[in-house]
């Protein structure tokens, strides 16, 4: 591995599925209309039949130099709840925890076990051969090399199957915030899209989280760059995925384009054709091989947010 003076860099080799063609997947917008910058209305599902293998990346906005002020702050001004757990979901009571789970030369990961959670589950979590369950959220740390403190790049939800990227931030933006969220796996309804996973398994040389799904499908998780010009996974489905059913969905936030997580798809169905816009609320359903959620004016909300792209997609031999 070489380290980039320049940028912080981070890259492993990454592996994934025997790959017989590149694929298209469906994509069909489950989005409803908030006032609520602090609800994730946004729900943007992805299908194909045989689909195995595919790239998620967080990427820098476009408009990133062209920020003057970052706001990160929580805003509930159209809200319902103030910043506490949700008033419509079930609450879970836990004894809070912090624990490291692995401190190397390139990461850290922590699991953290929060003093109250929406779903009860208790996913059994092994890093380095070490065993631990009740973890409501594992955070990966980069360590770039140059004596800083490790950054946060990537964060995972056990109990719910969620997910979080954002590249590594530039010095003016402190540990930098994150935007939408994801999920990877067989995607299922329980008041909002979740992925029961029923165990994980991380190694650290190279960085792969290997997930065992509740109906019995698995998962590699291969974390192929982290750098501040991007994040990026790359995931091999074992069985691939059924017709139908989605393996990926984007949780996000939209009020209007200037108060949004997201606010458009730029989206390719060929690799030779230009990127098509579609403005969020005119997205419905398509097909693409390349698909980009982001945003081209500045947001108040989360500005300097990463986009989210999904591509790569492949069925398995």
């Amino acid at each position: 591995m070489q380290w980039l003076h320049w940028v912080p860099f981070v890259c492993l080799a990454a592996s994934g599925p025997a790959i017989a063609a590149p694929a298209l997947a469906t994509v069909v917008n489950q989005s409803t209309a908030t006032a609520c910058a602090e609800e994730d209305n946004v729900s943007v599902a992805l299908s194909g039949p045989r689909i195995a293998g595919f790239r998620v990346e967080a990427l820098q906005p476009a408009y990133l130099d062209r920020i003057e002020r970052d706001t990160t702050a929580p805003d509930f001004s159209g809200c319902n709840f103030d910043g506490g757990t949700h008033p419509t979901d079930p609450a879970f009571d836990f004894e809070p925890g912090r624990l490291v789970l692995h401190d190397g030369p390139r990461w850290r990961i922590v699991g953290l076990t929060l003093a109250r959670f929406w779903r009860p589950q208790r996913v059994p979590v092994t890093v380095d051969g070490r065993t631990v369950r009740g973890i409501h959220l594992l955070q990966v740390f980069a360590k770039t090399g140059d004596g800083a403190e490790p950054k946060e790049a990537l964060v995972m939800y056990p109990s719910d199957g969620s997910w979080r990227l954002k590249p590594l931030p530039e010095a003016r933006f402190g540990d930098g915030v994150y935007g939408s969220t994801f999920l990877l796996g067989p995607v299922t309804q329980a008041r909002r899209p979740v992925v029961d996973i029923a165990s994980i398994t991380v190694a650290t040389q190279p960085l792969v989280l290997r997930l065992r799904f509740a109906d019995g499908g698995k998962a590699r998780v291969t974390v192929a760059e982290i750098s501040r010009r991007r994040t990026a996974l790359d995931v091999a489905l074992r069985p691939a995925a059924a017709d139908g059913r989605p393996f990926a969905v984007l949780r996000s936030m939209y009020v209007q384009p200037d108060n949004a997580d997201v606010s458009e798809l730029q989206w390719r169905a060929t690799p030779d054709t230009a990127p098509t816009v579609t403005a969020l609320p005119e997205l419905g359903t398509l097909r693409a091989m390349d698909l980009r959620f982001a945003r081209s004016p500045p947001s108040r909300h989360n500005t300097s947010a990463p986009d989210i792209r999904f591509s790569g997609f492949a069925t398995a031999r």
